[in-house]
């Protein structure tokens, strides 16, 4: 049996410093910024000091506290998909590790296509790739739920293409989570909640507070701990009358058993007249539990295994680890503002399977197996400058800022017991076998210059441009320029033009799990190979495959800013997106017997495969809407109103050629269900409409978010099925006594609504066990009640 060894060194150092950072406690007076100014002062996508949302060439949304506490749930990915129009979150199920580090989408794109930072620094991907049918498939993006909401001051969400200004992935946007900070204040909460069937129970605990390092510097941790019950929305078993469970729920469809926990930290201390000393870090993990495929007990008439005479669901156990560190010094010099700092991130996944045989043992099977584990590590180091010159021809001065960074990237994997992958392997997942495991890491180098401008004082722009060069596939160069013209006080409007990429990541270049299976090749009962394989495996370049390259992205979008008055702002941004040469999983390719032959004759044995690829070129056409007004009402009440729109539509431009290989032997690389993913998977458009009354004691909030459809395509045609809109209202309410005290409850999905069932068609529903699709941008399960205690201080 395996030994975990989760702490590393590294999650030592982080617990080291905070510890040493505390040693010092604070006054424990607030002295916190109104909600409003957070509103307006902006860091993502600029380097101007003290600029404005309302002054900025870009969409820009902030999320502040309210909003991150204004639904039931503590997951960040999930309260930004319910706040933000143009971004989908669905909740998969039976998709192995997709269960357990679920992946979210903004603007349509790939989960990968979004550049996530913390306190401006980037943020390092999961270890995880999404290789089942799920939205997403194939990407391996930041796992968002990895931070918890504790320590989140506010999100800045740059709703345009960026990678001139912070490089690889920034093509659907930037994610800039801003921590909270200083020395003063705190905040504990205890929150319960349920679903009205009875189950995914969750408990919630976190803490938040700062204390003063001396009279120049302060520290501040955050603490968060979950535990998260399933839910089962699974119909029952009725496909085999002989089955000693015939007519029973067998199954577990819903979210998974989650438990996670954390701890962040933030500080800065003052070394110098002008020098800060900054860091920053966090250690967490999530232990998930997620169900795979039920196991009948008979197979063809035969009993499995004597070990579950009943049958059995197989149950994949991972630890999902983040651990981070950054740290920095920045200060003014000769009218410069610079910045350095060191960044290192890491996220492992560990993976074991329970309730399960490895049928070829087997009676002596065990029914625990360690399948292996998956290994990202980022380091960055960054060197920043930024200064203000006066132009005599501009009303405003010429904002110069440049950069220099260099990052060294890993993948890794670790095999599982041997039991896991032997023969037929565990049943529900088989382990990482030796061939598969290595490690892989490649480095990169980039400069940066951005210019901006008050040009008039009605018109501003800006200029950047990046070069980046990648030790694995070699030099791209992004530029940007974007503009804003006011006309009054009332109408303004804006656009940008960009150019962008993505590198292949090590995850899509170098993930590889495979299993043996015996056939007759040439006439022998030969092992024969089936998987994933790596890019530049044998098996994959047997088949065609070619060296992946980077992503390419255009980016252009032209906004349409409104305020007839102080108190009501509209915004309208239409957007168009082309990437080329977009990476993508093949389609399940099932080799036929002549072509089995012909490989054996090289000495290669594959039976069946996918890889990665630089399948499509894609055109994403959008708009976004919002719309705010705010209502005064007496006694300094106010009721906030927000309308919110995104429609979003994705074409496939061209498709890659089909290597020859397969063309002369009735395959596809890239099939009808892969192309069809990346255009109707995720709805077209959403739409929500919000409702905040806050008064002095009290508050109530409502949100009614409308899901457009969408489609879950197959190979065959007839077989597509379109879902139709889901309305979604989540209701809450918060009361506060005692000058400190606080009491929120609130129904999330008030109606109880689900989406539609799955058909029959194909038997698509597995005989009614899976009725709602994985795609559902809202989850199917159903209303959700919970309550909230909190004391701030």
């Amino acid at each position: 049996m395996s030994t975990r060894y989760k702490h590393s060194p590294h999650s030592l150092l982080v617990l080291s410093l905070i510890a040493a950072a505390t040693a010092v406690p604070a006054s424990a007076q607030q002295q916190a910024a109104p909600a409003d100014d957070l509103q307006t002062v902006v860091v993502t996508g600029t380097y101007a000091k003290n600029r404005r949302t309302a002054d900025s060439e870009s969409p820009i949304d902030i999320i502040g506290t309210k909003e991150l506490q204004s639904t039931g749930s503590s997951e960040l990915a999930t309260v930004l998909s319910r706040v933000l129009p143009s971004m989908n979150f669905p909740r998969p199920s039976g998709t192995d590790a997709s269960d357990a580090v679920r992946p979210a989408q903004l603007r349509g794109l790939a989960p990968d296509q979004v550049l996530v930072l913390v306190n401006g620094k980037r943020r390092h991907a999961s270890a995880v790739v999404n290789v089942n049918g799920t939205a997403g498939r194939g990407s391996a993006p930041v796992d968002l739920n990895a931070i918890p909401l504790a320590a989140i001051d506010h999100i800045e969400v740059l709703r345009d293409g960026a990678a001139a200004q912070y490089g690889s992935d920034a093509i659907a946007g930037v994610v800039n989570i801003i921590l909270k900070k200083g020395p003063n204040g705190g905040d504990v909460e205890i929150g319960y909640g349920e679903y009205k069937e009875g189950d995914g129970e969750q408990t919630t605990v976190k803490a938040n507070g700062g204390f003063a390092i001396g009279d120049k510097g302060w520290v501040r941790l955050a603490v968060e701990a979950a535990n998260r019950k399933p839910t089962n929305r699974a119909g029952a078993d009725t496909r085999n009358p002989a089955e000693p469970l015939y007519g029973q729920v067998t199954q577990r469809y819903g979210d998974s058993d989650t438990k996670p926990r954390n701890i962040f930290f933030n500080s800065q201390i003052q070394v110098g007249e002008n020098t800060d000393f900054y860091a920053f870090g966090q250690y967490g993990e999530r232990d998930s539990e997620a169900a795979a495929t039920w196991r009948t007990a008979l197979n063809g008439g035969v009993r499995r295994t004597p070990l579950f005479p009943n049958g059995f669901l197989p149950l994949q156990n991972s630890t999902a680890t983040d651990e981070s560190l950054v740290a920095g010094f920045k200060g003014d010099l000769a009218g410069w503002r610079w910045d350095a700092s060191l960044d290192y991130g890491r996220n492992s996944f560990w993976l074991d399977i329970d309730n399960t045989v490895n049928q070829d043992l087997g009676a002596q099977s065990p029914t625990h197996f360690h399948l292996g584990k998956l290994i990202n590590t980022q380091s960055v180091a960054n060197f920043d400058l930024a200064r203000e010159i006066p132009v005599a021809a501009f009303s405003g001065p010429l904002t110069v800022a440049t950069g220099l960074e260099v990052r060294h990237e890993s993948y890794e994997i670790e095999a599982g017991d041997a039991a896991s992958y032997m023969g037929s392997g565990s049943q529900g997942f088989s382990g990482f076998r030796p061939v598969n495991a290595g490690k892989n890491s490649r480095s990169n180098q980039s400069a940066y210059l951005n210019l901006e401008a008050q040009i008039t004082p009605q018109w501003s722009g800006a200029l950047a441009a990046r070069y980046e060069h990648y030790t694995d596939f070699g030099s791209t160069t992004s530029a940007k320029a974007s503009t804003r013209y006011a006309f009054n006080d009332k109408v303004s409007l804006r656009g940008t033009a960009s150019s962008g990429f993505r590198a292949p990541s090590l995850a899509q270049q170098f993930y590889t799990i495979t299993t043996t299976n015996f056939a007759v090749v040439n006439g022998t009962n030969t092992p024969i190979e089936t998987g994933t394989f790596a890019v530049d495996s044998a098996a994959a370049r047997a088949l065609g495959a070619t060296p992946l390259k980077a992503e390419k992205a255009r980016n252009y979008s032209i906004g349409l800013q409104l305020a007839p008055t102080r108190n009501f702002n509209t915004t309208v941004d239409v957007y168009r997106i082309f990437v080329d040469d977009r990476i993508a999983l093949s389609a399940n390719m099932t080799l036929p017997q002549a072509l089995r032959n012909v490989l054996a004759t090289q000495g290669i044995q594959v039976g069946a495969g996918r890889y990665f690829t630089n399948a499509i070129d894609t055109k994403t056409t959008g708009v976004d809407i919002v719309s705010t007004y705010r209502w005064n009402l007496a006694n300094t009440d106010r009721v906030d109103f927000t309308a919110a729109y995104n429609h979003n539509k994705t074409q496939v431009e061209n498709v890659a050629a089909n290597p020859a290989v397969l063309t002369a032997n009735n395959l596809l690389l890239i099939d009808r269900q892969s192309i069809l993913r990346n255009t109707v998977g995720s709805p077209k458009d959403k739409f929500s409409l919000g409702a905040d009354y806050t008064a002095a004691t009290w508050s109530a909030r409502a949100l009614a978010t409308n899901y457009g459809k969408f489609t879950v395509p197959q190979n065959n045609a007839a077989l597509d099925q379109e879902y139709g809109r889901q309305w979604v209202l989540d209701v809450s309410g918060t009361v506060r006594f005692a000058k400190n005290w606080r009491v929120t409850a609130g129904i999330d999905n008030v109606t109880d609504s689900y989406p539609d069932d799955t058909t029959t068609a194909g038997n698509l529903n597995t005989n009614g066990i899976y009725p709602y699709s994985n795609f559902s941008p809202a989850g199917f399960n159903g209303r959700f009640y919970y309550a909230k205690v909190g004391y701030s201080w």
